[in-house]
């Protein structure tokens, strides 16, 4: 899939109820003021960045190593702010310094970088206040329609966390307050699938997104 293909995929009625919704449930566990910084790791085309920074003036930094996915972040960025930009990197070596961000996030990156749990350590490290990272949850419904033998389509060989993974991996680091919600329990985006969204609570953890946020 080329970087405008993926961005594309965003302009459809699935694509757009799918980003929209995993959009809100990451705007809230963010929870960020106006004028902190944020950084996106594993920001690709930046499509969530963009949104991000048309929020609340949050100054928002994406990252990625794809440096064809970041030209098209650039040529989509908004015009006339100074509050986003991009920049090409290695989530398992953040190029910033220590707290560097009030608070980072990332949208299903982890799920393709090999040394998962170094790209998050690093994340741990450049964050001053809150980490939220956003996962393929292995408990769902998407994971038995995408994710078996291997994965398939856009999922081909993405690591699917379980919500005890990820918390034993954060149980070591200096992160406290852990919480986690989900979203998307029936991804297709049918009628029915919407309606349960907005039915089912997030505290279930039975969506196929699965979002983790810690302070530290």
């Amino acid at each position: 899939m080329t970087p405008a293909d993926y961005d594309a995929w965003y302009d459809t009625p699935r694509g757009r109820w799918v980003g929209e919704t995993e959009l809100r449930l990451l705007r809230k566990m963010l929870a960020l003021q106006s004028g902190e910084t944020l950084l996106d790791v594993g920001c690709g085309t930046g499509w969530f960045t963009r949104r991000f920074a048309a929020s609340n003036g949050w100054n928002v930094t994406g990252l990625d190593a794809d440096v064809a996915r970041l030209a098209l972040a650039r040529e989509r960025a908004r015009t006339n702010t100074s509050n986003e930009r991009y920049m090409e990197g290695d989530a398992r070596s953040l190029p910033f310094a220590d707290a560097g961000f009030d608070c980072v996030v990332s949208v299903a990156a982890l799920c393709f970088i090999d040394d998962w749990r170094l790209a998050l350590s690093e994340m741990i490290r450049v964050t001053r206040r809150r980490l939220v990272v956003g996962l393929l949850n292995r408990h769902s419904l998407l994971w038995r329609e995408k994710g078996r033998d291997g994965g398939t389509g856009g999922y081909r060989g993405a690591h699917w966390h379980s919500v005890n993974e990820i918390r034993s991996a954060l149980a070591e680091s200096p992160l406290h307050h852990v919480r986690v919600k989900t979203a998307l329990f029936l991804p297709r985006g049918s009628p029915i699938a919407r309606a349960c969204e907005v039915c089912l609570p997030n505290r279930l953890h039975y969506g196929g997104f699965l979002v983790v946020a810690a302070d530290k």
